[in-house]
This record gives structure tokens, sequence and C-alpha cells, in this order.
């Protein structure tokens, strides 16, 4: 069985920090370096670092930023945002991102998941999933949550998989921000559908949240953002009461 993972998540607007609520409200949550350092001390597994407005604003993900953060980090590092081409991915793995995250482009583009995961390899493709619950279906949204399609979450999260993603970053957005507790039932739909790693993100609030969802769903990771930014869940002691829930973490 693979060993769970706690990933702090960087959201970044214009070069800083933000975080917010289901997507919206954002507020200033510090230095994206400053953080990165911190939390590869505190024995964070991953980074995910997201360039929430890449997409929308049409451009690249800051590749300078990502150099900056790499250069801090032996831990594996994720970065999304604003990715459509072989091209885009080549710059950011050479500026240190060791997987990348697609979305937007993904769901406008199926056959990008099988181009990128043929030329760099499924390991490091990471298809990162905004999902709702609308009108009673799980539907994708895409471009930073603004836009929802008719794509069905678990269906699509299968086809990611079919053409060569390696990994899932599931996001809901109706947990986003809300610190409410990770969404146990797609988290479970999604992690029992598929062959590969999945990490739950959105919701967390509280170091049961992270017990809850390693021990109730099939998911390998658990994704957060302001409880570790704003030091309400230390990671050295969220990791601690893992261990004593018996949960095998990195």
């Amino acid at each position: 069985m693979l060993k769970k993972r706690i990933i702090p998540c960087l959201d970044i607007k214009n070069g800083t920090t933000v975080k917010g609520v289901n997507f919206e409200g954002l507020r200033n949550a510090g230095d994206p370096v400053e953080l990165a350092v911190k939390y590869e001390q505190e024995g964070a597994d991953e980074l995910v670092f997201l360039d929430i407005t890449a997409t929308v604003e049409d451009r690249k993900t800051f590749a300078g930023l990502v150099k900056e953060i790499a250069a801090q980090l032996s831990i594996p590092f994720t970065v999304g945002g604003g990715i459509s081409s072989i091209e885009d991915v080549r710059r950011l793995l050479e500026a240190g991102a060791d997987k990348i995250s697609i979305n937007s482009s993904a769901v406008k583009n199926p056959q990008l998941i099988y181009e990128l995961s043929k030329e760099f390899g499924s390991q490091c493709i990471v298809v990162a999933i905004d999902t709702r619950l609308t009108d009673g279906s799980d539907l994708i949204y895409v471009r930073g949550g603004r836009l929802a399609t008719d794509l069905n979450t678990v269906e699509w999260a299968k086809e990611a998989v079919s053409l060569g993603a390696g990994e899932i970053l599931l996001t809901s957005m109706d947990g986003d921000g809300t610190k409410n507790g990770f969404d146990i039932r797609i988290t479970k739909l999604v992690s029992d559908a598929v062959n590969i790693p999945v990490i739950a993100s959105g919701g967390a609030g509280t170091p049961d949240d992270f017990v809850k969802v390693f021990n109730e769903t099939k998911a390998t990771g658990a994704l957060a953002a302001s409880i570790f930014h704003f030091n309400e869940v230390p990671i050295p002691e969220l990791k601690q009461q893992l261990k004593t829930q018996k949960i095998s973490i990195r």
C-alpha cells in the first residue's frame, strides 16, 4: 500500500500566495518562497504550486518564481496553471518542477494528456479536477472554477487515466476553503474508479479531517492550503496525530 502524503498548496496570483473560499474572496497568505522553505523544514511530503489566474489571463505560468522556489526544495514539486503544450511543460521542468498539473487545457484537448505522458512519462503528469455538485450531478469546472462543463467527474477521471495521467488532484469546489472536512463522497467515488494515486483537496480544517479521508477513501495524498499558511494545523503535529491513528505516512 502506498504511504499517505501531506501536501501543502501554494495558490499563486500576481506572484503572491493567496487563499479564498469556494474559489472566491482571495486574501494574501504570504511569500511563496518563504512558505515553501517552511513546509520543507516542517516535513511536508510534496508541494503543489498553482498559478490560479494563468488560464483566465491567457498567459503562461511564472517560470521565474517556479525556479526560485524549486531551488529551495528537495521534496517533489508539482506546478500547474496555463500549461497547454509540450514546450510549456519542458520550460517548467527545466525551471525545477518535478511534475506538472493540467486542468482546463486537458478538458479542452484530452489528447494533450496522451501527448505529454508519452513525451515526459505518466509519472510527471497530474490531471487536476475541479468538481462541484450541480443539480444532482458531479460536474467538472474549468478556468479556475469559473466555467461549468457537462463532463461527469468520475467519467472524466477514468478517461484521464486511459490517456496516460499518472495522478489525479481532485478538488471539491464545494469544500474549498470551508474547513468543514474533505468531500469524502466524491473522493471515494473517484479513488475507487481509478488505479492511479488520487490527492484529495478542498475542505481540510482539522487533523481529524485527514484521518477520515485516509481511512474512508483510497486517496493517497491530502492537500491543504489555509490551515498550513496561517499555522492553524502545523504539519509536524498533523503527522504525529496520523501516526497515533496507525496511518502509514511518508
